[in-house]
This record gives structure tokens, sequence and C-alpha cells, in this order.
């Protein structure tokens, strides 16, 4: 891995990228496909991309070579991974529908059911048209702290408990779980033994079990050979059965940026704000929700006695600001303020909202230097309508 990724960041000059724009940086992307392939090559499990963490396809090309294919949760995902991706999809979703769902078949090789009652519904129809069918089922275990990421509590809408399934129906191929988030090996190897417990006498009726998501392997404390040595050992166990995991983060984990520019600075009842071109509501929304506080280059949390920096966003939420930061070199208005870690969960799940402008996206490289691949505008907003 790089040792120093904001090194990487901080010797580009950003004056060269419009602003507000998501920038991916090429060398970042490469080291992380160099984990990917690194267990990838070490085990017999498939590593597929998770498209609702990012579903950039101008790096499809990138990302296909370094993995096993894609998982979608949606139709338009779906249809995505088979037109750009070029390969059918592992597709699961909470709930498929009478008017999608034979479309969705179309472009899946395999198809995870939520519950029992889609399955009874649509799943002869799959089998009929040749792709594979799992169940979701719900370990009741999950080491994620925030509610809203956490899928495995027992009265979750995700996934089918083992009282409730006494017995594998017929032509049910796979099994399929997800309880983990930006999560670590122990976690993994702790899931697994709950899932053993609760549905390990099913396994040699199965094909495959995939493993879901939130496997962050490529974050710099995650111990890649941990969790290659928790898969070869579970493969060697099981060797029949398909490993499957499919990580969203991971692919694109720092990899790059979202780079804004200040526009004003205030400071009311104390508080000194930064205003923005971008909005945490419209642009960053896990910052919110998770909360967490992204990095900013050149910033560092503030110690007593700094002055602090609260960064506020561009729409008219009142809660639309995250802080506090300390600047190495405080910035003027026109200057740019570069979040880190910004490719992965953001472009996915921006809004429209104000009709504030949305962020350009483009890709930096070493070599060709910064290309632009997507701007929005007015159409963008009125089409939406």
């Amino acid at each position: 891995m790089i040792a120093d990724k904001e090194k990487i960041l901080a010797e580009w000059d950003f004056s060269t990228v419009p602003s507000p724009c998501y920038v991916l940086h090429t060398a970042l992307l490469q080291e992380n496909m160099q984990v990917i392939d690194k267990v990838r090559h070490s085990t017999k499990a498939e590593i597929i991309l998770a498209l609702k963490a990012n579903a950039m396809w101008s790096i499809f090309p990138v990302l296909r070579r370094h993995s096993d294919g894609a998982t979608a949760s949606s139709l338009a995902e779906a249809r995505l991974v088979f037109e750009e991706y070029g390969s059918k999809a592992h597709t699961y979703a909470p709930v498929y529908s009478e008017d999608e769902i034979d479309e969705i078949l179309g472009y899946s090789s395999h198809i995870t059911f939520n519950s029992l009652n889609q399955y009874r519904r649509f799943g002869e129809r799959a089998l009929r048209r040749g792709v594979s069918c799992g169940l979701r089922v719900n370990p009741e275990y999950s080491t994620v702290e925030t509610e809203l990421y956490n899928p495995c509590d027992r009265g979750s809408r995700l996934g089918v408990l083992s009282e409730d399934l006494a017995e594998l129906p017929a032509g049910i191929e796979g099994l399929h779980f997800h309880s983990l988030c930006e999560s670590r090996p122990v976690d993994l190897r702790n899931t697994l033994a709950e899932v053993e417990k609760r549905f390990g006498h099913m396994f040699g009726q199965i094909k495959w079990l995939n493993m879901g998501g939130g496997h962050l392997m490529t974050h710099k404390d995650y111990d890649e050979d941990e969790l290659i040595e928790i898969l070869n050992d579970f493969g060697n166990r099981y060797p029949h059965l398909r490993l499957i995991l499919e990580p969203g983060s991971a692919f694109t984990w720092d990899t790059g940026c979202l780079v804004a520019t200040v526009e004003d600075k205030v400071c009311n009842g104390g508080v000194n704000t930064m205003l923005l071109n971008v909005s945490f509501a419209c642009h960053m929304p896990d910052c919110l929700e998770m909360p967490y506080k992204p990095a900013i280059l050149g910033a560092h949390d503030s110690l007593p006695g700094e002055k602090r920096w609260r960064m506020g966003g561009n729409s008219c939420l009142a809660g639309d600001f995250q802080g506090d930061w300390s600047f190495d070199k405080e910035p003027d208005v026109g200057d740019r303020i570069v979040f880190r870690d910004m490719i992965h969960y953001t472009m996915v799940k921006t809004t429209m909202f104000n009709g504030v402008t949305h962020p350009s996206i483009g890709i930096y490289d070493n070599d060709k230097g910064f290309e632009l691949v997507r701007k929005f505008g007015y159409e963008d907003y009125k089409n939406r309508m």
C-alpha cells in the first residue's frame, strides 16, 4: 500500500480542477486493486464489486480486471452491470416487483431472495431462466454499532431467521448473509461462527455462500492476511462451496476527493464558519447519517487554543455543516477545500435538494493529468422533476 496517501494528494495542484468536483486518483485506485487481487489469488473466494458503494462506470474497465463480477441491488444497477461491466449480476434486493422481475432476471446470473414469500412468488420463473437462486439469511449477529447500518436484529426486514427456515426449499442453491460495515477480519470470523451455528446444517445442500459486503480490506489498518486465513480455513472445511464476497467501499476506499471552494467566512455567536460551494446533506450524506467527520487536506483536529473552523454546506438545511477543523494555513475566500476519501457512498447517494450545483466527476492520472468525466447542470435537475 502507498505509505502516505495524503502526501500523494498534497503534491497535486487542485487549482487545475473545477469546483465542485469529485476526483478519483488512478494511482490510489491501483493500490487498492493490488490488495483485492492478493485476496483473490490467495484464496478460492470470488471478490465481486457492490455497485451500491460506487457506480462510477468510467472506471469499470479497471475494476473488472481486478474482480470476479459485480453485484446489484436494483433493476438499474443490474442493467448497468450487464451493459457496462460486461457480465450478468449477482442480484439481491429486499423486494422484487412484478413489473421489474423479468428484466432483472435477464441481467442476472444469481438472484438472492429476501424472504420465502418472494422465492415462492418468483423462484420458479428464475429457475426456468437458468438463474441460480439463493436466500438471504439473518445470523442475528452484527458488530455494526450504527443502528441505521445494522441489518441483523431480530426484527430486521432483511433476511430469513433460522427458526423460520426448517428446511431449504427445492431449487435454492445458495445462502447469502450481510452483517458487516467497514469491518475487520475478526468481525467476519465471529459472524461466520454464528452463521454456521444457525445455518451450517444446510451447507451440504447448497453450492455457494455469499458473505455480503463490508470487508474493508483496503483500509490501512486492515489485516488482509488474516482475512485470507479465515477464507482458506472455511473453504477447506467446506470445499464444495463457492465463497463470494461483495465489498463496496474497499474497491475505492481513499482513492480520491471532493474539491470545494470557500465562498464566504462568517463568525456568529463565536462560531467560525467557512461557507462552501458543496453540501454535506446533498453531496456527502454519510457524514450526517453515520455520522463521521471527513478528513480535509491541510487541516487537523483542533488543539486547545487553536482557531476552529466549521465547514458549512450551501443548502438551506440548518444542519448542513460539520466541524471543527484547524488549518496549517487558513484558507481565504476563493481557496480550495479538499475533502479526502469521497469516492465511495457519495456519488451514488447524492441529491439535488435545493437545486444546488451538483459536483462534476473527474479522474486524475499522473501521466495523463485531469480528465473531466461528467458535468451536471440545470437540465439534470429539471429532468428529475
